[in-house]
């Protein structure tokens, strides 16, 4: 008895293509705290950068392994060191989305013992600019 899946004679008429879905998901309204309709391109990238961003990866069930950004381990830590890593792993959660190209602008600032990095995200759509990121590190 065969342990591998079998074809049963089905061919493919021609290559395997690709083909990019639209972003439309729910519009979360941060405002109101409500679902309001919904959204695409640059506003679906936005609430999907936010989710990459404020949730920390391999934490909560409900979320993907790939989702989200490793801010545990870096308390503690040089700020230079921190300020370093914090600009890789968040170019590695943003990775994830084939909608995002890449980040810019990325600059910190260390006060009081808080790592405070603002940056722009780079999407197909346009830029998301005034990204932050706060990161206790005392």
């Amino acid at each position: 008895m065969p342990t591998l899946p079998n074809d049963n004679g089905i061919q493919l008429s021609g290559p395997v293509s690709y083909q990019e879905q639209p972003g439309l998901t729910w519009y979360c309204n941060r405002e109101t705290g409500r679902i309001q309709g919904t959204c695409d391109q640059l506003a679906a990238v936005r609430q999907a950068v936010e989710i990459l961003l404020w949730t920390e990866r391999f934490r909560w069930q409900i979320y993907q392994p790939y989702t989200g950004t490793e801010y545990d381990g870096l308390i503690g830590l040089d700020p230079g060191y921190v300020g370093v890593e914090l600009k890789r792993r968040i170019r590695a959660a943003l990775a994830v989305d084939s909608r995002v190209t890449g980040i810019e602008d990325y600059a910190y600032t260390v006060e009081d013992g808080i790592l405070h990095a603002t940056f722009t995200v780079r999407t197909v759509f346009g830029q998301i600019e005034g990204q932050s990121m706060e990161v206790a590190i005392a």
